[in-house]
């Protein structure tokens, strides 16, 4: 490392490739170093497949990289849940007003080598095969295995961020050298993933600007579209009961549930049996810390910091909003004319301020989006409030905006979306309690309350 600010990421995957590409362009000497083999030599080794759901966040951040471009053409559009009702009927709830509030479905191994490519053409420079077997944070050393020999490998470092994921070995680096006050809250639930192919004749079997949920109470199944007309499907579901995955854990037993609880998904997953055994469940769970830096030597970002369940498609979009407030707070601190150790703790400090109320903020969205999508979408009470909601955006623009345009369509903090979503939340519940429609709304009381209890949103989120 020869530059005047070097930096060594730990992670070469989304959040790690995407901060080499910021930090890079910056002027950083940037080092990434990755336990897996190059995916661009060898293939993606994604370990988990769910395709990503790419919104507002994560595109603002991808532009600041240069990224958004290239991203955007693997991308499909989802314009709301296409929910299917176990009668076989079908409902599109649409996430915003109209096409220009939809996410995107993209391909975590697509977005990955992506996002390489752009680090490696900033100037980053990548250590494959290179797992973190330890640190000494005193002497500014750090120490790899090659898992394909055994070979050990020594490196220095000024300052280390981790960005490899929720099973992070630099986390657990830093823990032993200073506790971090880490908690993991393992949810009692899992997915396997399956997949529906291409048509016969090629193109989409299903709607495929939709993301598809089949919503059955404490489980449920969801399909996202993939830019070569798969769609991969999740089944979440209980680790115990019945249905769960105690209880349903042969391909036959797959089969069977599916006939009782999906008849309208079976025929579109031919290789249902095939998929079932291939495919081991995924753990669900979120990771909270304490802390999230060691003064200036090292800091966590994304699933490192504050892993969290899938299920409000905002993992990757908080992870990169991750890096690009670290990108500014180190340029700031680093123009402030301190030293480099102090210039680096301050940026790291001020980073964990912003970004540790916003990460609690969206973990806590993240499982009430679960009894959401699982318990609700088909729920009368839960779709006279969606009603109620797009009136009260319409009558109060930018005063009364809905939960999921404040997460997914704009950059305000997931803190202060949690914080007015409650307030609404209250407000819709009360206004529908005992109707069956909006013609008994108490609209002035209503319109009283939105005005007294919410003020407007800035104009620039």
């Amino acid at each position: 490392m020869t530059g005047t600010r070097p930096i060594s990421i730990i992670g070469a995957g989304l959040a790690g490739a995407l901060l080499a590409t910021l930090l890079a362009r910056r002027g950083w000497d940037v080092d990434v170093y990755e336990k897996r083999g190059d995916p661009r030599i060898k293939g993606y080794e994604g370990g988990r497949s769910i395709n990503l759901a790419l919104a507002e966040r994560g595109r603002y951040a991808l532009q600041q990289a240069g990224a958004e471009e290239a991203v955007m053409r693997q991308a499909v559009m989802m314009r709301g849940r296409m929910v299917h009702f176990l009668d076989g009927r079908v409902q599109l709830q649409r996430y915003g007003r109209d096409d220009s509030e939809v996410i995107w479905s993209i391909h975590r191994g697509d977005l990955n080598l992506t996002l390489l490519g752009l680090a490696d053409a900033a100037g980053a420079q990548f250590h494959f095969n290179r797992r973190l077997s330890s640190v000494d944070f005193d002497g500014g050393d750090m120490v790899f295995v090659d898992d394909r020999t055994g070979a050990q490998h020594g490196a220095p470092f000024q300052t280390l961020v981790g960005a490899d994921g929720a099973g992070s070995a630099l986390r657990a680096a830093m823990d032993g050298y200073r506790p971090l006050g880490e908690r993991t809250a393992l949810l009692d639930h899992a997915y396997k993933e399956l997949e529906i192919p291409p048509a016969p004749g090629g193109g989409f079997r299903i709607e495929p600007n939709a993301l598809h949920i089949w919503p059955r109470g404490n489980y449920m199944c969801i399909a996202l579209p993939n830019d070569e007309q798969t769609f991969t499907v999740t089944l979440f579901m209980p680790n115990h009961g019945d249905p769960g995955f105690d209880t349903v854990a042969t391909p036959a037993e797959a089969r069977a549930l599916f006939e009782r609880d999906f008849p309208d998904a079976l025929p579109l997953i031919p290789e249902l049996e095939a998929d079932w055994a291939r495919n081991p469940p995924g753990v669900l769970g979120s990771v909270y810390l304490d802390r999230w830096h060691l003064d200036g030597r090292a800091l966590l970002i994304g699933d490192a910091a504050h892993a969290m369940v899938p299920f409000h498609g905002q993992g990757m979009n908080c992870a990169f909003e991750d890096c690009v407030a670290l990108a500014r707070h180190l340029e700031a601190d680093s123009a402030a004319g301190a030293s480099p150790r102090q210039a680096l703790a301050a940026a790291f400090a001020a980073f964990e301020a912003e970004r540790k109320p916003n990460a609690a903020a969206i973990q806590h969205m993240a499982l009430e989006n679960y009894i959401e999508m699982r318990d609700k979408v088909d729920d009368p009470d839960f779709l006279i409030q969606r009603a109620l909601e797009a009136a009260l955006q319409a009558r109060h623009p930018g005063r009364f905006v809905p939960h999921y345009t404040m997460v997914s369509f704009m950059r305000i903090p997931y803190a202060v979306a949690l914080e007015r979503s409650e307030i609404q939340r209250r407000i819709l519940e009360a206004a529908t309690q005992g109707l069956d429609s909006l013609d008994g709304v108490d609209w002035a009381r209503v319109d009283a309350e939105v005005i007294g209890k919410l003020q407007p949103l800035p104009q620039e989120s």
